[in-house]
């Protein structure tokens, strides 16, 4: 976990920011502004939309109590759609494909933790945690130790998995109706336990890990959104069905099973929808824009994913790819490029099944023999029938630790492909897959700020984001982000005004209300920042930035009582954060008097 303290200020967990709920999973390193500055901002986790920014105090000063309004309460999420039918609805007329569906690793994507759990002991050195998964008493249970100075002994349950274990696994526990990923995972193809991607040196345990939707997204049959506001609170069941269903890929099926009514099959449409099928989970790119109005999860089979989210990469390869990155690879691949849309994931890929391991060199030489014929065969390399292990080698993920990703670009030589250096990088952002239609500015101005300064100046994102707001002045994502680009380069005014128009058009927006708090704050309005870290912290209680924050505000107006109790409601969260445990010691030796730093 990338933590920098300096006089209480906490920058994120530097993973890359989607704009409009985009659908990312990927790592990028933080962006931060000198903590000496009185603020700092972070890249915050996919799926909620710019950075937080943090208010680093100066010297407190005891000022007299001030009211504040009501909290604002976070309402049920969407009803669910009763146009699904789940898969043993399936079973009944395509027995021999749903049990043969069943042994694959999409079928066993995700369900239920009991009954489902790899037993696990692991010690991380870096935060002397001694962790452990297991069953007990019908129940499966996560529990964390330290016997060191902040000692921790606690449990959780865990409710769900995530991953099929094949590659990897994560388990699901809930606080309150927040879910949330556990800090350690099953790194499948190594057979061992480690922390979560990006935490195998944090000195620290990261207990509130959001689980996002992007992650039910691709991992579950119907994803379902987290309650208005909120990040990672959602209804219940949070699973419905065990793994990725028929009706992912065939959309909803009630009407065919019950009226004989027509439905999906991918295989029969254009090309560009065909692919799309694959795409929503198999396409990682360097930015990912949903676009307005949309979610990714309302995307279903045969529509235009275009609708949904666009996605910009870097022209280019690179030796170590990304996770989730195979239909971008593809792309770049000779047998693609030849054979153009008759060459789709399907042409080797079976989704209803998977070969026996004894069988898969026969199974996959097979695919390639269809376009390269036995007359070839013959005299390439009879000693050795894996093409695969030749030409899609394993290489290790560029952004998973301990996991491996079979290489999709089908190389003729596997060392052709050298590791593009940062003078040949191309400059610019492209749509992916590529598009004749001009490219949205809005989609540019957002993909830019989301990957920041490492490939564009603060000028060229301020000219594209003024741009993009010309044409749609009233969109909360643009006016979120150009708020922030303000405040990172210390223009508070011009920030708030933006912050202030965003909240307007979407009051539940927690990066422009915490962003806009510090800003408030800073000038000396603390009654207005106490009102928006408040709401914003039941809708994230989990976020040490919100909570760290609304605690010491309330303790300079002189409500000791209150920030206690709030400081504790975030420790809840994150046991294992000892500058708040530390604060929590001291102002509860205090009476009236405010601490000072």
């Amino acid at each position: 976990m990338n933590l920098k303290r300096t006089r209480l200020c906490w920058v994120g967990d530097g993973t890359r920011p989607i704009w409009s709920a985009g659908h990312s999973k990927g790592q990028a390193g933080v962006v931060s502004i000198d903590c000496n500055e009185r603020f700092a901002g972070s890249r915050d986790r996919p799926r909620r939309p710019p950075r937080l920014a943090v208010w680093c105090f100066a010297p407190l000063i005891l000022l007299s109590a001030l009211e504040t309004t009501a909290r604002t309460r976070v309402s049920p999420g969407a009803v669910p759609d009763n146009s699904y039918i789940g898969d043993r609805a399936c079973q009944q007329c395509h027995a021999g494909i749903y049990e043969s569906f069943l042994k694959t690793a999409m079928a066993k994507a995700s369900g239920p933790a009991k009954g489902s759990v790899i037993p696990g002991d692991f010690n991380h050195a870096a935060s002397h945690v001694h962790y452990r998964v297991f069953e007990a008493s019908g129940h499966a249970w996560l529990s964390f130790d330290r016997e060191a100075s902040y000692a921790i002994h606690d449990r959780r349950e865990l409710l769900y998995f995530i991953g099929s274990g094949r590659r990897g696994r994560t388990y699901i526990f809930a606080k309150e109706g927040f879910f949330f990923e556990s800090p350690i995972n099953w790194y499948g193809q190594q057979r061992l336990w480690d922390m979560t991607p990006a935490y195998q040196g944090s000195k620290h345990m990261p207990l509130n890990l959001p689980l996002a939707a992007s992650c039910l997204d691709c991992h579950t049959s119907h994803p379902q959104a987290p309650f208005p506001g909120t990040e990672n609170k959602y209804a219940e069941p949070l699973i419905s069905q065990e793994g990725i269903g028929c009706e992912r890929c065939h959309g909803p099926g009630a009407n065919h099973a019950k009226n004989h009514g027509t439905i999906i099959n991918p295989s029969k449409l254009a090309p560009a929808r065909r692919d799309a099928v694959c795409m929503q989970c198999h396409l990682e790119g360097d930015a990912a824009i949903q676009q307005p109005g949309h979610t990714l999860r309302e995307f279903r089979p045969g529509e235009d994913l275009q609708d949904y989210v666009h996605y910009f990469v870097f022209p280019g390869t690179v030796r170590n790819l990304p996770a989730v990155s195979q239909f971008e690879a593809l792309w770049q691949s000779k047998c693609k490029r030849k054979s153009g849309d008759s060459f789709s994931c399907t042409t080797c890929h079976d989704p209803h099944s998977s070969p026996n391991p004894a069988d898969k060199v026969a199974y996959y030489r097979q695919k390639c023999l269809t376009c390269h014929h036995a007359a070839f065969a013959r005299k390439h390399h009879q000693s050795n029938p894996d093409c695969v292990s030749c030409h899609m080698p394993a290489v290790p993920s560029s952004n998973i630790a301990h996991t491996q990703a079979t290489d999709h670009r089908i190389l003729r030589y596997p060392e052709e492909a050298a590791p593009v250096t940062a003078a040949e990088q191309p400059a610019g952002l492209k749509r992916f897959p590529p598009m004749e239609t001009k490219i949205d500015v809005r989609d540019l101005a957002l993909a830019e700020e989301s990957i920041g300064p490492h490939t564009a100046t603060a000028a060229k994102r301020e000219r594209l984001l003024r741009k993009a707001l010309a044409e749609k002045p009233n969109d909360p994502e643009l006016l979120t982000a150009i708020g922030y680009l303000y405040q990172s380069l210390r223009k508070s005014e011009l920030s708030r005004q933006f912050y202030e128009r965003a909240l307007q058009i979407a009051p539940l927006e927690n990066a422009a209300a915490t962003n806009l708090a510090v800003i408030e704050a800073q000038a000396g309005n603390l009654e207005r920042a106490v009102q928006l870290w408040e709401s914003a912290f039941d809708r994230a209680p989990d976020n040490i930035a919100i909570g760290l924050n609304l605690s010491k505000v309330l303790w300079q107006q002189g409500k000791q009582a209150q920030a206690r109790e709030e400081l504790k409601r975030l420790l809840e969260f994150n046991p294992d954060y000892p500058d708040a445990e530390d604060l929590l010691r001291e102002w509860s030796g205090h009476n009236s008097d405010p601490i000072r730093h």
